[in-house]
């Protein structure tokens, strides 16, 4: 009794977990949800460009994605998944998609809708001229981090090719690398490790756009891996910080930067390719393309752009000492600018940006810039574009109406543009995203299977191989405990009793016992993949895929070794409800994570239910033609728009129960409109089309309630693993209580 009334209580303090568990949850969704609305409003939702794509059918709702963001809240919880809310504050950090253990991110360029030009490159980074690489801003790796990993991936892939290929001709380099930013300057250095010859060609100075940034502008917010130099410790590092970083690194490798060389073509084939440059030719057998964007700066495209005081960078604050400035543009580099002005010299700074809200800029510098203007040492022209320079006057249109502003400099913070003049001329073929990963090639109009990058290919072989291993080691496992116990496990238990191999086998005996604490040491290793989840110093400890394997692997492992500690016998209440936690704790995860996502979203992408809403839009346009005639419109579009309208959301229960009475009720409301229509067939024209629509309504939000309801698996999971833990204790002490103690002699 006293056993039992402890079960008791442990059952309702879980289901007492479980329900607050709930609760917060529901309400990190509400205020997520919000969010997304109040970006949607501000027109923040929209991706700048690279960016994740969670597929709602995969996603099981670990929400160890949500805090992997270097840049804060990014991604948030909207109906029991992940989604993307603040878009235009998305960089590409990538940390989301290796964060995700089952692999539902996907790092994507532009969007169903708006696509986004870019170089086409294989997985190993190379364009359609082979022979030719491209890696870092130009293919649309803007981030710095991510930048040093695709060169440092080129450097690795070059280095196997022209290894196994004979070596250089007299005067000719293995590799040419265009560009002395980040990408370039990382292959350098990896191709300086293999051993492989090089030039650097870059046409200004080392760093690229980074050396000129503004001063002490904040460049990186995530540590990277340097060769020659390690790692840089710090979470934020600036440009000064950075570019010495660079600077020791090439001084340590021993790497020459031929700077002030501008590249003007690349002639030739793979393997003998004649880079044209300002200073001459350059025979080499591999081409790095590691330019950036920035090279070319997007125009405004007005009348007066091309006077002398018109600027596409802030060089030095103190060269407009008493001038009225205007900055153009809403991202970073142009509220760092405006700021820095504002900071360093005494000059007007006006900042004219065309949208109402800043979208994709960091939170700091938004604040900052908010401080300035608050200060009046900056003025914001929001909604505002700029029509026409003149020479010491710019004409500004806001709210339709045009103004001309006293000026005396531009300077224009508004992007780059691909050279895309310069990529046609080398031979490079362009690709326009919508929606597509980095290294997603076509055929016809499917994405190959070659989709992703060679990184991603070769973690997905060691991902398979782990997989594999764990299974085989599991198998031995099993193995080893039926052999030894082949001959007791089937008896009675009466013939237990009396076989010489009980006193060793049974569950108290030197060898069940010994089976059962390796077991729970054993079973503990589940706690593993929810420490890498959540402790932020383990983010990063290598793919979180990998430790998730290992906890599928350690749970279904567990109550098969349990069984064996056992003898396949349920000896008292306490193993036995130890036992029972166990495999609900197992079958959980098993649903979740191999179950939960075969049932459909709402919207998701594998069912046909992805088509929902353009459905509802051809069948409204069906519908429109059938009311000409009717003689009360009003009352027929009334019960239309209950057919049209979203779906309400609540549990599936009350779904279910309102479903009958509704069913009802709308037919009634149909027999009370059929006066209205001009004939017998009209009406049943449009009831047919009706029914469609109301139909698929409700199948929405059956979807929708039913993967809210199947969504609290992870929480009775997540519950009834401590439950166990404390099952598990109950047992030992019991065990030890009973003097089953031999490991402790």
């Amino acid at each position: 009794m006293i056993e039992a009334a402890g079960i008791a209580v442990v059952a309702l303090v879980a289901l007492a977990s479980v329900g607050l568990l709930a609760r917060s949850r529901r309400r990190r969704e509400e205020t997520d949800t919000r969010s997304l609305a109040n970006a949607v409003l501000q027109n923040l939702h929209i991706p700048a460009t690279l960016h994740p794509v969670i597929d709602p059918d995969l996603c099981i709702g670990s929400l160890s994605c949500l805090s992997a963001c270097p840049e804060g809240d990014i991604l948030g919880l909207v109906d029991g998944k992940a989604v993307l809310i603040e878009a235009a504050a998305c960089i590409g950090h990538g940390k989301c998609a290796l964060e995700c253990p089952v692999d539902a991110i996907k790092l994507v360029f532009g969007t169903a809708h708006r696509g986004q030009d870019l170089p086409e490159v294989d997985e190993y980074f190379e364009t359609s001229r082979p022979g030719i690489h491209i890696a870092g801003e130009l293919g649309g790796m803007g981030l710095i981090r991510n930048a040093v990993s695709q060169g440092l991936d080129v450097a690795a892939h070059l280095a196997a090719r022209l290894k196994k290929g004979s070596r250089s001709s007299a005067g000719a380099v293995d590799v040419a690398i265009v560009g002395a930013g980040p990408a370039g300057l990382a292959a350098a250095l990896g191709l300086k490790k293999a051993g492989l010859s090089f030039r650097v060609l870059e046409q200004d100075s080392l760093g690229g756009t980074i050396a000129h940034y503004p001063r002490q502008k904040v460049v990186m917010t995530e540590p990277a891996v340097l060769p020659y130099y390690g790692k840089l410790g710090k979470k934020l590092i600036s440009k000064e910080e950075l570019l010495e970083a660079w600077q020791e690194a090439i001084r340590k490798a021993d790497v020459t930067i031929t700077e002030g060389v501008q590249v003007t073509g690349i002639t030739g084939d793979d393997g003998n390719f004649s880079v044209q440059t300002t200073k001459g030719a350059l025979a080499a057998r591999k081409v790095v393309l590691a330019t950036g964007r920035r090279g070319t700066p997007r125009k405004m495209g007005v009348p007066g752009e091309e006077l002398e005081k018109v600027a596409y960078r802030l060089i030095d604050p103190d060269q407009y000492v008493g001038a009225k400035v205007l900055v153009v543009g809403g991202g970073d580099s142009a509220l760092e600018a405006a700021i820095q002005l504002g900071e360093e010299s005494d000059a007007q700074v006006t900042l004219s940006y065309r949208n109402e809200a800043f979208g994709k800029c960091r939170e700091a510098n938004k604040r900052k810039f908010a401080e300035m203007v608050q200060r009046g040492r900056v003025r914001a022209l929001m909604g505002s574009q700029v029509r026409e320079v003149r020479q010491k006057e710019v004409v500004i249109e806001s709210n339709g109406k045009k103004a001309a502003l006293r000026n005396d400099f531009i300077i224009v913070c508004i992007g780059g543009e691909l050279p895309t003049e310069f990529l046609s001329k080398a031979g490079v073929g362009m690709q326009r995203h919508f929606g597509t990963a980095p290294g997603a090639s076509f055929e016809g109009d499917e994405v190959s299977l070659r989709t992703g990058n060679a990184r991603e290919l070769a973690d997905r072989r060691k991902q398979r191989r782990l997989a594999l291993a764990l299974t085989a080691v599991g198998a031995v496992v099993i193995a080893v405990l039926a052999v030894v116990g082949a001959k007791y496990y089937p008896m009675s238990r009466v013939e237990r009793l009396k076989s010489p191999l009980h006193a060793f086998l049974r569950s108290s005996g030197p060898w069940g016992h010994g089976v059962g604490i390796v077991a729970t040491a054993f079973m503990l290793l589940n706690f593993l993949y929810p420490i890498r989840k959540r402790w932020q110093r383990l983010k990063g400890a290598g793919p979180i895929r990998r430790w998730l394997t290992f906890h599928q692997f350690v749970g279904f492992m567990s109550p098969l070794v349990i069984a064996f500690h056992a003898a396949f016998q349920s000896n008292n209440f306490v193993a036995t409800a130890t036992s029972v936690s166990l495999v609900i704790v197992v079958l959980t995860g098993i649903f979740g994570r191999f179950v939960f996502g075969l049932v459909p979203t709402h919207d998701g992408r594998t069912t046909e239910l992805a088509e929902v809403v353009s459905r509802w839009e051809r069948l409204k346009t069906r519908i429109d033609p059938l009311l000409a005639g009717v003689t009360d419109v009003a009352a027929v579009k009334a019960i239309l728009s209950r057919a049209t309208a979203a779906p309400s959301g609540g549990s599936l229960v009350g779904l279910l129960g309102r479903m009958p009475f509704e069913y009802q009720r709308t037919r009634g409301q149909l027999r009370q409109i059929r006066a209205l229509f001009p004939s017998r067939e009209h009406y049943r024209e449009f009831t047919r089309a009706f029914w469609k629509l109301d139909r698929l309504r409700t199948q929405v939000g059956f979807y929708r309630s039913l993967k809210r309801l199947l969504s609290v698996w992870r929480l009775f999971h997540a519950v009834l693993a401590v439950v166990l833990v404390v099952m598990i204790s109950a047992h030992i002490g019991v065990s030890i209580f009973l003097g089953y103690k031999w490991i402790f002699s």
